[in-house]
């Protein structure tokens, strides 16, 4: 029995909307760098993509599927960045809030996410908060930091992404006062000594 495909075609079928969607999420990038992002509308990013809004809701059902695919797939490359810069740091306090201070550097220095934190209308906010996969990544990070049960460990992974996201709102003097306020209040509630 044949399906009426080439072997390998679905593959390559799911190759190309796999680009398709990276393509568009680029573009987005770079409209979330010069613009609000919470003001860019789909038009915006279709255009800037080089596609129709037709194949662009073929990817992305609304803008809220796009913020959300955008934000998560971001979160992902600063992980792996940030692995990068926690090599030899193996105290797993020191690795917490060295951690932490370099996510939010990773952020800033990401001109098209650090714009999702303006003060004006914080939407990498509301984003951060209600993301599973950033809860998820912070959860998985503070295990691997020795953390406690699976039901603390979520819920100080949420607390955490609230710090994280309140220090990119709100940031302190610079970057040392933001690690000892990391150092004082944030690590002994997520790391509590045994």
């Amino acid at each position: 029995m044949t399906t009426g495909r080439e072997p390998g075609r679905a593959w390559l079928a799911d190759r190309h909307s796999e680009v398709a969607a990276e393509r568009i999420l680029d573009a987005a990038g770079e409209l979330f760098t010069d613009h609000d992002p919470g003001s860019v509308g789909m038009a915006e990013i279709a255009a800037a993509a080089g596609c129709s809004r037709a194949t662009l809701y073929r990817y992305f059902e609304n803008r809220d599927a796009l913020h959300r695919a955008y934000v998560h797939r971001e979160a992902r490359a600063a992980a792996a960045r940030l692995t990068e810069r926690l090599a030899g740091v193996d105290d797993p306090r020191e690795r917490l809030v060295t951690g932490m201070t370099q996510a939010i550097a990773l952020v800033r220095e990401n001109p098209a996410l650090a714009a999702w934190f303006a003060r004006t209308d914080p939407l990498g906010s509301e984003l951060a908060e209600r993301s599973e996969v950033i809860t998820a990544m912070v959860a998985a990070f503070l295990t691997r930091l020795g953390a406690a049960d699976p039901d603390t460990v979520q819920r100080r992974a949420r607390w955490a992404v609230r710090m994280i996201t309140a220090l990119m709102v709100f940031p302190g003097r610079d970057a040392a006062e933001e690690s000892a306020m990391l150092t004082e209040f944030v690590a002994p509630v997520l790391l509590p000594e045994t």
